[in-house]
């Protein structure tokens, strides 16, 4: 039996929900898409103005689907990536599948008896995606309004994304934590959800304290830094330095030749390598260490003025996912005194803003954003 027979449902319309839908689209399939969001794209539509891609963008694309000609940047800006998914659906047909503003709330299995399907040593009990066809998902969808419907379907595609889930929020001693504010705290993932208007409006003549050194923390702090400018400095909170760099260029040289090619993976040792591959990471090693000490020699001439330098190698920075694209100005901004940067591993709250361990005197606060 055809695809064209089945009903599938994907949740989330981010770059995998775009690309799932497009390949059943291909296959005579016909899926709905349910996202909860106002746009499709994931994440992207509604990031910061400030926000770049992490990862250089001829690593970040469909293989069937290029950049345009006009984005030339290593690094596409929020609207240009925003801008690359929708153009992605439109080419494809998988924007008339998709159903904005509809948030999946349930999803249950029925037909089938619960000890059945525990006792199922196959997918759906006989290998077969679909089944033997007894059962079927049953989904609740919750539309802007609050109205539900259910839907049901024989298959469900799960692209809801690591960036979907609740906000990483850092436990504190009794008294110390948020509660003890009398200003506003929020997560960085609902700081992006009310777009860039009224972000920027909410942290407009205010005094802000950020929390982390990741991707959305320093976005965050330059997005303050540009609407508040010297009047009210915004500080960052930081319990780990890392690795933040402009670009893959190390004077002059593309480093991502080295680490983002095949080429990286004969440099370290790998779990179940065989004998040949254990001796060429070992032969290795030193090419290994010349490499990061090159690029640390380069990226670490503005880090050092700061006392940012991390404690961990560059390549253990790149390998490790610690390691984060500079937003436009950021030294600058450091330098000038807009954005103020507190090194301390402990951090509480007060009445009037943050306690930072080492400090005679707390970080006065209106508003707390956890980059964590």
């Amino acid at each position: 039996m055809g695809l064209d027979t089945k009903s599938v449902a994907v949740i989330g319309a981010g770059v995998s929900g775009l690309a799932a839908c497009k390949h059943l689209l291909e296959r005579g399939c016909r899926p709905v898409v349910f996202d909860a969001g106002d746009a499709v794209g994931g994440v992207w539509p509604n990031a910061m103005e400030g926000t770049r891609l992490q990862a250089p963008r001829h690593m970040y694309r469909y293989s069937d689907f290029p950049w345009p000609d006009s984005v030339t940047e290593m690094f596409p800006n929020q609207r240009q990536v925003a801008d690359y998914l929708h153009a992605y659906a439109r080419r494809f047909g998988v924007l008339d599948c998709v159903r904005l503003g509809h948030r999946v709330t349930n999803m249950e299995y029925v037909g089938v008896a619960e000890e059945e399907v525990v006792a199922w040593e196959e997918w759906a009990g006989c290998g077969d995606a679909f089944g033997s066809g007894d059962g079927e998902w049953r989904l609740t969808v919750a539309d802007a309004q609050g109205h539900t419907e259910v839907h049901m379907t024989d298959f469900v595609i799960l692209c809801t994304g690591r960036f979907s889930n609740y906000p990483n929020i850092p436990k504190f001693p009794p008294g110390r934590g948020p509660e003890a504010f009398d200003g506003k705290v929020i997560h960085s993932m609902d700081y992006s959800k009310l777009g860039s208007e009224k972000a920027k409006e909410m942290i407009k003549d205010k005094c802000v304290t950020v929390v982390g050194y990741g991707n959305s923390a320093l976005d965050i702090a330059n997005e303050c830094a540009h609407v508040n400018g010297t009047e009210k400095p915004c500080t960052m909170v930081v319990r780990t330095k890392q690795w933040i760099i402009p670009d893959f260029y190390a004077w002059g040289i593309n480093i991502s030749n080295f680490y983002l090619t095949r080429f990286a993976e004969l440099l370290i040792h790998k779990p179940g390598e065989g004998l040949l591959l254990s001796i060429l990471a070992t032969v290795l090693t030193p090419l290994r260490l010349m490499i990061s000490m090159f690029a640390e020699s380069y990226y670490s001439i503005p880090m050092k003025k700061h006392d940012m330098v991390p404690d961990h190698s560059f390549f253990e920075g790149m390998v490790g996912c610690m390691l984060s694209t500079t937003p436009k100005d950021h030294y600058k901004n450091l330098e000038e005194g807009i954005i103020v940067i507190k090194k301390s591993k402990t951090f509480g709250f007060c009445k009037e803003g943050v306690l930072v361990e080492g400090e005679s005197t707390f970080v006065k606060s209106d508003i707390v954003i956890f980059g964590t």
